[in-house]
């Protein structure tokens, strides 16, 4: 049996459906769990059972503080050396986001999975085209954002999913491997242009200040991981391609445009909805 941590998130869900497309037997875990998935509360370390669990799929809980977020993969690692799991894939960072706010608990967690007695694959994940979308700013004549004329080389979150099923599905073939999964580079004057509307850029400071003062719901740590972002973006260090994903899929990724277009799309109906 295939297990899918995070199975309510974005990422965990798609996963699993992929999955379950390819006809695997696969299931999911999740604090809330649905109707056929197991309870799996990363923070609960004694109630962690992994029993009957032949490939584990370790998406990320990186909604928290560093120190947290390796505590709770720690745990579900030694849960599964002690329950007999035979495979753990983990859903960690590019290799191009060494610099970003959350990358720590990342490559941490990553020398835990391979110091660990588990067979193991790594699969460094670009960050999404959804996100790209989703962190255009609107106001009453176009778009903003601190990504200048930076390009991110965006994924769809649906071919990040698509390539953890196919290491899932076939885990002796990619044991001990990790992996690249970036796609195509993307500005937000592209996103704009195909918006039909203006790009125009906000320096980091006041980036940073609207994420400080008027972004209700952000914790702590989220504002500078949010502002990594936009100068990794803007400086150039989040744009170089590789051809690990279409390697993987067996095909060309896809095109990242439309997906951040409806992304960014979809935050303008909300913000014209609260107003």
């Amino acid at each position: 049996m295939i297990l899918v941590t995070g199975a309510n998130g974005n990422l965990g869900a798609a996963t699993l459906a992929a999955l379950r497309a390819r006809g695997a037997a696969a299931t999911g875990g999740s604090r809330t769990p649905g109707e056929g998935m197991r309870r799996l509360d990363f923070d609960d370390h004694a109630g962690l059972d992994l029993t009957g669990v032949s490939t584990l799929v370790l998406v990320s809980a990186g909604y928290a503080e560093d120190d947290r977020v390796v505590g709770r993969h720690a745990a579900v690692l030694d849960a599964a050396a002690r329950d007999g799991v035979g495979h753990v894939v983990y859903t960690s960072l590019t290799g191009a986001g060494d610099h970003l706010g959350f990358a720590l608990a990342h490559r941490a967690t990553e020398r835990l999975v391979r110091a660990g007695a588990v067979p193991w694959t790594i699969l460094r994940n670009g960050l999404y085209a959804e996100l790209f979308g989703g962190l255009l700013t609107w106001t009453a004549d176009g778009v903003e954002s601190a990504f200048g004329d930076g390009a991110l080389a965006a994924v769809t979150r649906a071919d990040l999913a698509e390539a953890a099923a196919i290491v899932a599905a076939d885990p002796a073939r990619h044991r001990g491997r990790t992996h690249e999964l970036v796609g195509t580079p993307l500005t937000a004057a592209r996103v704009a242009g195909e918006l039909g509307v203006r790009h125009r850029t906000v320096g980091l400071g006041e980036y940073r200040r609207r994420l400080l003062e008027e972004t209700p719901g952000l914790l702590p740590f989220q504002p500078p991981m949010l502002v990594s972002i936009a100068t990794g973006i803007r400086h150039g260090f989040l744009d170089g391609t590789h051809p690990g994903l279409a390697d993987l899929l067996g095909r060309p990724a896809r095109d990242p445009l439309p997906t951040a277009v409806a992304a960014a799309s979809a935050r303008r109906h909300n913000h014209t909805t609260a107003e």
